[in-house]
């Protein structure tokens, strides 16, 4: 058999993407086109500085002037505040109702411990109810008990003013 020389090919070269892919082709090419006023691209394309072309957010921003996710919006005034109402010192719950300057933790702490005196009750301004369990030794205990726990697990009680406990 005969073998006849085979000439030595040249590797193929993978095609060229056409102008305007890839790196840049050098100055003046299409990849250095800026809109006016806008700030001209880097050497890859992409513009380098300054806020996002107008109708274009970042992905995972807001834009902005708008509360983002999760956040109230203005005019919200976060419930324990002072707002300056005489009628509500510090501000009013999540349904309107104003807030007294009385804590129901000190008030059930202070019933749970004191409560066979009414301890809990004078702090709250309940001096008709705080002078019933100081007479019957709060209830032999049972009624001191039963009202700290109800103090400490409810949202609805009052003060003498008729203002909700903070909690």
């Amino acid at each position: 058999m005969s073998e006849t020389p085979q000439q030595p090919q040249e590797p193929q070269q993978p095609p060229q993407p056409p102008p305007g892919y890839g790196y840049p082709a050098g100055p003046g090419g299409p990849q250095d086109a800026a809109p006016p006023g806008r700030p001209g691209p880097g050497p890859y394309g992409y513009p380098q500085a300054g806020p996002p072309y107008p109708g274009y957010a970042h992905p995972g921003y807001q834009a902005p002037g708008y509360p983002g996710p999760g956040y109230p919006g203005p005019g919200y005034i976060p419930p324990g505040t002072f707002t300056g109402d005489p009628q509500a010192p510090y501000g009013y719950d999540v349904l309107g109702r104003p807030y007294s300057e009385k804590s129901k933790i000190v008030a059930g702490v202070l019933q749970l411990t004191l409560g066979s005196f009414g301890v809990g009750r004078f702090y709250m301004g309940d001096v008709g109810i705080g002078l019933a369990q100081l007479f019957t030794c709060g209830g032999l205990g049972i009624w001191a008990l039963i009202d700290g726990i109800i103090l400490l697990v409810s949202d609805d009680k009052t003060d003498a003013d008729g203002r909700i406990l903070r909690g």
